[in-house]
C-alpha cells in the first residue's frame, strides 16, 4: 500500500464525510476539535462537513448550554446510487463490528 511520510495511507476507502458521521454516532457530544484529531483533518473542515450533513438532514445540530449535541439520523439513506438502497445505519453497524 502506498504510505506518506509519517505512514499514513494516502487514501482509504471511506470520505471524510463518512468518517464524521461515524465520529458523531460514536459520541454525539462530540466538539468539532475532537472530531478533527480523530478524523485528521482541520476543526474548519469538519465544520464544514457537519454543514454539509445538516443541510442534506443526515445529522441535526442542537445547543446544550455552551456546546453542540449532534442528532444522527440513521435511517437516511446513503447518498451514491451505488448505496442508496443502504441505509447510514448499515454504514454504521459495518464499521463497529469487531
Amino acid at each position: 500500500m502506498s504510505e506518506t511520510m509519517d505512514n499514513k495511507p494516502q487514501w482509504t476507502f471511506l470520505t471524510n464525510h463518512a468518517h464524521v458521521l461515524l465520529c458523531i454516532a460514536k459520541n454525539p457530544n462530540f466538539r468539532l476539535r475532537d472530531i478533527a484529531e480523530v478524523v485528521g483533518i482541520t476543526e474548519r473542515a469538519v465544520h464544514r462537513i457537519v454543514v454539509d450533513l445538516t443541510e442534506a438532514g443526515f445529522v441535526d445540530v442542537k445547543r446544550d448550554g455552551r456546546c453542540n449535541v449532534y442528532i444522527m439520523h440513521p435511517e437516511k439513506n446513503l447518498r451514491h446510487p451505488i448505496e442508496s438502497q443502504s441505509l447510514v445505519a448499515g454504514l454504521i453497524k459495518l464499521i463497529e463490528q469487531k
